[in-house]
């Protein structure tokens, strides 16, 4: 039988049924409705492919279905129920080993660190200027050297053109040299700011304002706690005219123990909440207020008044001040999603800061680290045009209904 269903149906319709014997009736009989479900299931395919809304419709249909219980469990015979309580059982004592085993990688990790640590600080000291590293300990090839070396192999035959390019770079160093002054070449300058401006994680919480601060930024540096599991950053700071503490910290408490109601959900280590520090800041220069001017009108007698208010104002520094988490074992304490939302996006950004940015900053300040990143992310963003793709094909939706924070998709299944 032909695996194309119009075709086959061309084939039967063209056999004569007169002569074919009883047998051969109904073997044909059959084979014509076979046929005729394919070649039906064809058209129906096709015309639902013309009907992105019909095709949208279905999809969430078969969303909603994943993950719903098939019936299958509960239709087991009592005696394999049993069994598989036993072999539940037998996952929970593998789980607290696995959170063992992630209790042994947290001690092995605090126990690596202090081998990082002199690497920490010599780098330190490079960025902050109180150390000016050697010949030998600069033997490094940079991206512009490696295009001047095959730029010279190409031109080998060219020796005018060498010349050129050696006197041409010669006068620029010396035009940098003339306008950089001694301030200007000690350390790298902004070195800290710079990171935070070329990570889409923390560049979103920089505001204008906070950048004359975190100019000042000279380190940050992270600390480990075995018992409880914990882990601390330290944000160190020149004397500014901001504040006068000369390092602010932010500590995330971690567990890693099964949860009692949800044991097989653990992952491993999580963090459950963190704890900023006070700011001391000088007069006037508190970032994270801001002033505001109202006027009120009296109800009875007209007059109008201006006050002066004082609300909270978009800042880095609300990095320091994380909301408060509820006692959980009180059953009236609840986190709301707002708060959950901030402690979230808290927790992923101390942890990147630790797990990331500390231990590769010089990539981050050169933006190599960036491009490995955006290499995961090409994934996401093809997934993204998809579903735009989607909504352009749909002719009943519109942009315009989509709520703040909706996800579209949502919006057109309602």
């Amino acid at each position: 039988m032909s695996a194309d269903p119009e075709k086959a149906m061309e084939v039967v319709d063209d056999n004569d049924h007169e002569s074919l014997d009883e047998d051969d009736d109904e073997e044909g009989g059959d084979k014509m409705e076979v046929v005729g479900k394919k070649a039906g299931a064809g058209a129906l395919t096709a015309e639902m492919l013309k009907n992105p809304a019909l095709m949208q419709a279905l999809q969430g249909k078969l969303d909603g279905i994943i993950g719903t219980p098939s019936g299958y469990i509960e239709s087991l015979p009592a005696p394999v129920k049993r069994r598989l309580k036993a072999l539940k059982k037998i996952q929970l004592e593998a789980t607290k080993i696995e959170a063992k085993f992630y209790e042994e990688i947290h001690a092995l990790e605090c126990k690596y660190h202090e081998l990082y640590n002199p690497l920490y600080a010599k780098r330190t000291k490079i960025t902050k200027g109180d150390y000016e590293p050697n010949d030998e300990e600069c033997e490094w090839p940079s991206d512009s050297e490696d295009e001047d070396d095959d730029d010279e192999d190409g031109e080998e035959n060219d020796k005018d053109a060498k010349e050129k390019k050696k006197k041409e770079k010669e006068e620029a160093e010396k035009k940098k040299e003339e306008s950089a002054s001694e301030e200007d070449l000690k350390g790298v300058p902004e070195f800290w700011l710079t990171i935070f401006k070329n990570v889409e994680l923390l560049q979103e919480m920089v505001q204008e304002h906070d950048e004359a601060v975190l100019k000042s930024l000279y380190d940050i540096t992270v600390t480990f706690n075995k018992d409880p599991m914990a882990f601390t950053l330290h944000f160190h700071f020149h004397a500014n005219d901001f504040f006068a503490n000369t390092v602010l910290t932010k500590e995330y408490h971690m567990k890693c123990e099964p949860s009692e109601d949800d044991p097989f959900s653990f992952e491993g280590p999580e963090i459950y909440k963190c704890t900023g520090c006070a700011v001391n800041w000088k007069q006037g220069k508190n970032l994270t207020v801001k002033t505001v001017k109202k006027k009120q009108k009296h109800k009875s007698k007209g007059n109008v008044r201006t006050v002066t208010k004082t609300v909270k104002n978009d800042s880095f520094f609300n990095f320091f001040e994380p909301p408060a988490v509820p006692d959980m074992s009180n059953e009236d304490d609840e986190i709301d999603p707002e708060t959950q939302d901030l402690l979230t996006s808290d927790f992923e950004i101390g942890h990147y800061i630790r797990e990331r940015i500390i231990p590769r900053a010089v990539l981050f300040f050169t933006g190599e680290a960036l491009e490995e990143d955006d290499d995961y992310d090409d994934e996401d963003e093809e997934g993204e045009e998809e579903e735009d793709e989607d909504e352009d094909a749909d002719p009943d939706f519109d942009p315009s209904k989509v709520k703040p924070g909706q996800n579209p998709q949502e919006c057109k299944q309602q």
